[in-house]
């Protein structure tokens, strides 16, 4: 099983316990069912949204942490304005 097939199989699986718990099929407590499940999915989106930034901050963070890399941007970068430069546009 692939890694995509895996993601889907795991979202499939979350969405149709949460669609049974919000459409009473499974039962719990009546204040979790009206106040709680109704809003879930907004939190999973902001935990979801803080995960993403939290680790695209750590990753700029440690981004010299990959000499090899640095380089290699270096080297993109420079050819993109070698390449501007043939095309008669302004760069720096």
């Amino acid at each position: 099983m692939t890694r995509a097939q895996q993601t889907v199989s795991a979202l499939l699986l979350l969405s149709s316990l949460y669609l049974a718990i919000y459409l009473g099929l499974i039962p719990i407590n009546e204040t979790v069912q009206n106040e709680v499940i109704p809003v879930l999915p907004f939190y999973a989106l902001i935990v979801l949204a803080c995960f993403l930034g939290a680790r695209l901050g750590y990753m700029i963070l440690t981004f010299n942490d990959v000499p090899e890399e640095h380089e290699s941007l270096k080297k993109e970068i420079e050819q993109a304005k070698a390449e501007l430069r043939k095309l008669n546009v302004d760069v720096d």
